[in-house]
């Protein structure tokens, strides 16, 4: 999977407007139908108060945050998957993407155009959802009648038709392919049919200044869609986020934020909600030169980890030395970490936690 995120919806629901606050690069926005025409890459930041603990406990000359990469990708509408509104070349960018972040206008306002001129989150997901279904149905068409030919004399033919029969029924019903209940083995050989519709969705509902704090209808109407679809929520004004990626210092973004009755930007929480979704994790290392978060797959062995510092720290990796960034919250140092025995050594087995502080022995 694409360690990416690309930001998908309806023509004028935001995207851009939170693509522009998220990442704090330009990325034109306007109020007329394909605005974004070829998507915008912006690398962020990922927002960990652990990283900002870890600098006070070890001050280092030097702090490196997570990072994480997001798209954004043009406005689809109804008939992208024949390739209305330039659908082939919006959906070729969502295949190169790992999850959907899907934006959806959950606000009223008549100066802002509305593709179908009214605010129907329930039928702007529908229309996605459809066009993507369409597009992925497509793939799996094409594939079956590959298969089919081959069913008698090849045994992963034989195993893939009834599957690809499954998702075909499923799609052809405008459905995304993630909604079927899959055993693991099936999970894996679908993987290799790269479709759309597997990828894993963020709802961002794009409301009003006035819906930051409670739901208000549109958002409820999202909800209930994204539980169906064991899919997460987030709730974002893009207006609010664009005036606050606009202010110079931290103190008066924060001060912003008070005012308006929020504890942190909403667009943090859309980016650790990313970088989770994509399942990414992030360890750390801790010195007097530097303290850095280091991003790696869930479930990754420790001989990864020092791989992604250095290829020679994995090749010729002999340990790690271990400990979790809240057992040095609790003591309050590494040297009272050390004292108690609670720094560990690990071998090429371990799996690394979220969260580990890790030295590395290695040698090449």
């Amino acid at each position: 999977m694409a360690l990416n995120c690309g930001i998908v919806g309806l023509p004028n629901v935001g995207k851009s407007t939170i693509f522009s606050a998220v990442t704090s690069a330009p990325a034109e926005a306007a109020n007329y139908p394909f605005c974004t025409i070829k998507p915008n890459v912006g690398i962020v930041t990922v927002p960990d108060a652990r990283l900002d603990k870890i600098v006070e406990l070890i001050p280092p000359k030097k702090v490196v945050p997570a990072v994480v990469e997001f798209v954004d990708i043009a406005g689809l509408v109804a008939g992208a998957s024949k390739g209305e509104g330039l659908g082939n070349q919006f959906l070729a960018s969502i295949r190169e993407v790992g999850i959907l972040a899907h934006v959806v206008r959950c606000f009223e306002d008549p100066d802002i155009i509305h593709v179908n001129n009214k605010i129907d989150p329930a039928g702007d997901i529908e229309t996605i959802n459809i066009e993507l279904a369409l597009a992925d149905l497509e793939t799996v068409e094409k594939r079956l009648a590959k298969q089919m030919k081959l069913v008698r004399t090849n045994k992963d033919a034989a195993r893939e038709v009834p599957l690809l029969e499954k998702l075909k029924a499923e799609l052809a019903e405008g459905h995304p392919a993630r909604g079927l209940i899959l055993e693991d083995e099936d999970k894996d050989v679908v993987r290799d049919f790269h479709l759309i519709t597997m990828k894993p969705v963020i709802y961002v509902c794009n409301v009003d200044e006035n819906s930051i704090s409670e739901d208000n209808e549109f958002v409820k109407v999202v909800r209930k869609i994204a539980s169906a679809d064991r899919s997460q929520v987030v709730v974002i004004s893009g207006k609010l986020e664009s005036e606050i990626s606009a202010m110079e210092s931290a103190e008066d973004r924060k001060e912003f934020l008070e005012a308006s009755g929020l504890e942190e930007s909403g667009l943090n929480q859309l980016i650790r909600t990313a970088y989770k979704t994509l399942g990414l994790r992030t360890f750390f290392t801790a010195g007097s030169d530097e303290d850095r978060a280091w991003t790696i797959r869930q479930g990754d062995t420790a001989p990864k980890a020092a791989g992604v510092i250095h290829t020679d720290f994995e090749r010729g990796f002999i340990r790690a030395e271990v400990y979790n960034c809240n057992t040095l919250f609790e003591m309050g140092s590494e040297a009272k970490v050390k004292e108690a025995g609670k720094l560990r050594v690990e071998g090429k087995e371990y799996v690394v936690q979220d969260g580990d502080i890790m030295h590395f022995r290695f040698n090449v």
